[in-house]
């Protein structure tokens, strides 16, 4: 179960319990976090916008953000101070999303520039560059693979919104996006050389 939802869960359980409600603001050290779930809420928005920024739908960036804290919650100390657990954060989310491109696409893609894609996230704004480049690609693919792929990535349809649209299963979405994604991937390698 992701984080999110267990911590929406435990709150609506104490809140239907009739328990206190817990104070928000802790005081604490200059630089350092109180607990774990202040961890959580200070850097959750953060590492779901860097993901989402990179595989562009929901579903699967709410799925990496709940890895990349799941991995980071034994090895990462409440002491350390706020620039620490940002920048450890950080280094797990280039390591979970490695794994997810390297499953996903068959190879590895490692590099991040978080401040410019979470401007670029924020403003809205997409470099023309990379849409060209995107378009280029989908206009090789058969027409069912960038169908499959325009829906889920540029229109964020769910599996199940563009199985629908397919008119096909929710299984068949999955498997023909997947084979549109390791196509796409082997288009993209061969117009990088």
């Amino acid at each position: 179960m992701p984080v999110a939802q267990r911590f929406r869960r435990r709150r609506a359980e104490q809140d239907e319990a009739g328990a206190a409600p817990r104070a928000r603001l802790h005081a604490v050290g200059a630089d350092v976090y109180p607990d774990w779930e202040a961890v959580y809420r200070d850097n959750v928005d953060r590492v779901f916008r860097l993901m989402f920024s990179k595989v562009g739908n929901r579903p699967d960036a709410e799925d990496l953000t709940t890895e990349v804290f799941l991995t980071a919650l034994r090895p990462l100390r409440v002491s350390a101070s706020v620039g620490e657990v940002r920048a450890y954060l950080l280094a797990t989310a280039r390591t979970v999303l490695a794994g997810h491109w390297r499953r996903t696409l068959g190879r590895e893609i490692t590099a991040l520039d978080e401040e410019r894609d979470i401007a670029a996230f924020e403003a809205d704004t997409v470099d023309p560059g990379v849409l060209a480049r995107a378009e280029a690609i989908l206009a090789q693919l058969p027409e069912r693979y960038g169908r499959i792929l325009r829906l889920r990535f540029l229109q964020a349809c769910s599996l199940k919104e563009a199985a629908a649209e397919l008119g096909t299963t929710v299984g068949n979405a999955k498997v023909l996006q997947h084979r549109a994604l390791r196509q796409a991937a082997q288009l993209a390698e061969r117009m990088e050389t």
